[in-house]
């Protein structure tokens, strides 16, 4: 080709329109149900906005609720709600349902999927800093708040209640109240005896409280003694309220019982949605370090683990496949990663005991 038919072809291309650029695929935009804004639930889901749904190219909108059972129905109707935190209990109180014959129960639960356990949940029993009650199995027969209706805690409340004395909570004693409205009640007016309150510490509504709140407020205690708390640990866990937790109210640790949180999503088949929260998958994974670093500090007790599940519960297989797939990887290199540092790694020397003379002589060489 001639000098004078390239630059007339160099001069044509400024002449002709440029080819449209590919237009960016856009972001997808989901939802996640966690729970009231003081909880833990809440943080957790911010968290996973930042450090998972982010670098996965998901725009994750963070919903406020009333709990656990309100974020299974959400979780199962609402649009664009993709993932959901969900507590143990009330997930195994739907399948119970389901499987004692209650139909609604079951179109709810049964196409809902895990993708990975979180961490245990503590379970505060409020009282007032001069009530008599001391532990947590003498609350029988007390006016409780036990959380809002459609709550994780409103079911944790009376499930452990009917486990600790073999009989459902009197429907006179039962106070439906927010977290908040449930201290109003408890030191204000004291209508009530006992606020139950479910959430993974440090939790906000209590990390913030001023240190003048020991003189109106107290936890009561896991007594390991009582036969009442054989009963409830078949299905809840011994755990504790930690004082460094809440340096301004408690002055030294409690024991209590706990509640496992799993995040939880649907059974989807859509092959875009798939792909999308295959992709949150891998993030998870890749980001989990940054989670633990930088988020709530609940996430340091997160293992990057799919254990067996129990029956009636299943792991959503996109999302499962991706993780293990993951978390396979970053064993092998954490392992390849450890056999190269101890090849590099000199031998230690070994010591030995310098003779008199040597000591003497100023050459001892240990």
């Amino acid at each position: 080709m001639s000098i004078r038919s390239l630059a007339f072809g160099l001069f044509l291309t400024t002449l002709l329109p440029s080819a449209p650029a590919a237009p960016a695929v856009p972001r997808a935009e989901y939802k996640i149900v966690t729970a009231s804004k003081t909880g833990t639930y809440i943080q957790i889901g911010r968290d996973l906005a930042k450090w998972v749904a982010e670098p996965a190219g998901i725009a994750l909108e963070v919903l406020e609720s009333k709990g656990s059972a309100e974020n299974i129905q959400r979780m199962r109707f609402e649009p664009d709600v993709k993932l959901a935190l969900v507590q143990s209990d009330v997930y195994q109180a739907f399948l119970d349902e389901a499987k004692a014959g209650n139909a609604e129960a079951g179109n709810i639960i049964r196409p809902l999927r895990l993708v990975l356990p979180l961490y245990d949940e503590e379970i505060y029993f409020v009282v007032r800093a001069d009530s008599p009650l001391n532990a947590i199995h003498e609350i029988r027969d007390r006016k409780i708040g036990v959380g809002p209706l459609g709550s994780g805690t409103a079911l944790t409340s009376r499930t452990l209640y009917q486990l600790m004395f073999g009989q459902p909570m009197s429907p006179a004693n039962a106070q439906y109240l927010s977290n908040e409205e449930a201290l109003a009640r408890l030191t204000v007016d004291k209508s009530i005896d006992v606020a139950v309150i479910v959430a993974g510490q440090p939790a906000k509504l209590f990390s913030e409280m001023k240190p003048e709140a020991r003189k109106f407020i107290k936890l009561l205690k896991l007594d390991e003694a009582a036969p009442e708390t054989a009963l409830a640990k078949k299905t809840y866990f011994a755990a504790t309220v930690r004082a460094g937790s809440y340096a301004n109210w408690l002055t030294a640790d409690v024991p209590t019982l706990s509640v496992k949180a799993y995040l939880a999503t649907y059974d989807y088949g859509l092959q875009a949605t798939v792909g999308n929260l295959s992709r949150f998958a891998e993030s998870l994974c890749a980001n989990f370090d940054e989670l633990q670093a930088n988020g709530h500090p609940k996430w340091q007790q997160v293992r990057l683990e799919l254990p067996a599940l129990g029956q009636g519960w299943r792991y959503f297989p996109p999302m499962e496949r991706r993780l293990r797939a993951c978390i396979a990887a970053r064993a092998a290199g954490a392992s390849a990663r450890a056999s190269r540092a101890e090849v590099r790694s000199p031998p230690a020397p070994v010591a030995r005991v310098c003779t008199e003379q040597e000591l003497v002589l100023g050459i001892c060489r240990r």
